[in-house]
């Protein structure tokens, strides 16, 4: 019997010592959940202000832009030459772009000239199969180009004129870097200001005397005059005595920058 009333006893301190923290559990997870409300609460209060904050500040906001251009004469020249090369194996047309390529190489470097007056480089290399009617191989062709670009134009269409082995494919013009980054920030800092002027004329517009600059955005771009460009090609150098000189007449080309943004009116 003594044996068993310490038998009983035991599962009795237990439940007693579960009754006294299952309180103490529940206070903390009321105390726990009271706090996860108020925090929540304040982050939506917060929220709301913000919200309200934006409404308000967008109430009185004008988009627009303004743009200025100015117009440059194009410095920079392109010309891109090729060698063509038909034979019975593939092998025969590689070699023989090569050796075309390697001359004209050796005779454009003669001419190159620092700080990208005069830049030689080659341009794309290819040779694939030549199909009868019957879709069977009947030969091989290929190309392969090289280009010749810089500031100094005189001196490219001199040495294109001297590369009789290669026939010019294509001639453009542009405006080098060192041009467009010398125009850029003043035509930057004119579209800026005509943003500013026309920030104002709106708001006088609308009433208001003043206004605060919003979100704003400026790109920088570029144009050209899209015109046909004289090309000199081998047949004609050919009849020639002397190696002419590739004719060249630049356009024009722009650069432009957009100042676009939003502004919020103030009186």
């Amino acid at each position: 019997m003594t044996s068993s009333r310490r038998f009983d006893a035991q599962p009795a301190r237990v439940l007693a010592a579960s009754s006294a923290s299952a309180p103490r559990s529940r206070r903390q997870a009321f105390a726990a959940a009271t706090v996860a409300l108020l925090v929540g609460a304040a982050a939506l209060s917060a929220t709301r202000a913000d919200a309200q904050t934006v409404v308000t500040e967008r109430r009185n906001a004008v988009s627009f832009s303004a743009t200025a251009t100015q117009e440059l004469t194009q410095d920079l020249l392109i010309v891109t030459l090729q060698a063509n090369k038909d034979g019975a194996q593939a092998s025969e047309v590689q070699a023989g772009l090569k050796q075309q390529l390697d001359a004209a190489l050796t005779e454009a470097r003669k001419a190159v000239q620092p700080n990208g007056a005069l830049e030689v480089r080659t341009g794309s290399f290819s040779i694939h199969p030549r199909y009868t009617n019957q879709g069977k191989v009947n030969g091989w062709q290929g190309q392969a180009q090289l280009v010749i670009q810089g500031t100094d134009m005189a001196r490219i269409a001199q040495t294109v004129g001297r590369l009789n082995q290669l026939n010019v494919v294509n001639v453009r013009y542009d405006l080098s870097r060192a041009l467009r980054e010398q125009y850029e920030s003043q035509v930057t800092a004119q579209a800026i200001a005509a943003y500013r002027a026309k920030a104002v004329d709106v708001a006088k517009a609308f009433g208001f005397a003043n206004y605060t600059l919003g979100e704003v955005n400026i790109q920088a771009g570029e144009g050209f005059e899209n015109r046909p460009v004289p090309m000199m090609m081998k047949a004609a150098r050919a009849e020639a005595a002397d190696s002419a000189p590739l004719p060249v007449e630049p356009g024009k080309g722009t650069v432009t920058v957009t100042v676009s943004g939003l502004v919020v009116l103030a009186p």
